[in-house]
């Protein structure tokens, strides 16, 4: 039977990859919520409101990104570990 700590440290490669992907996720949400479609002639406030929730949302994506390439960079490590034993 696992012991709760080898149990959190076998799943936690796996929390962070779907925690990663909620968050890249809701960087598209963010994305299509607040930038949405840029505007056709807009004005220079309407262009750098654009502009910044654009890059807002991009951040949003690449933290997503980050945190799920760190899960499966954990879950490869614990795996080439356990293989090591």
């Amino acid at each position: 039977m696992c012991q709760p700590r080898e149990t959190v440290q076998r799943s936690l490669p796996i929390l962070l990859m779907a925690t990663g992907l909620g968050i890249f996720v809701g960087g598209f949400v963010y994305d299509v919520a607040f930038a949405g479609i840029p505007y056709q002639d807009p004005t220079p406030a309407m262009a750098a409101d654009y502009a910044h929730h654009a890059r807002v949302a991009s951040l949003i994506r690449w933290a997503g990104l980050i945190v799920a390439l760190a899960g499966a960079a954990a879950g490869f490590a614990r795996r080439r570990s356990r293989r090591a034993r």
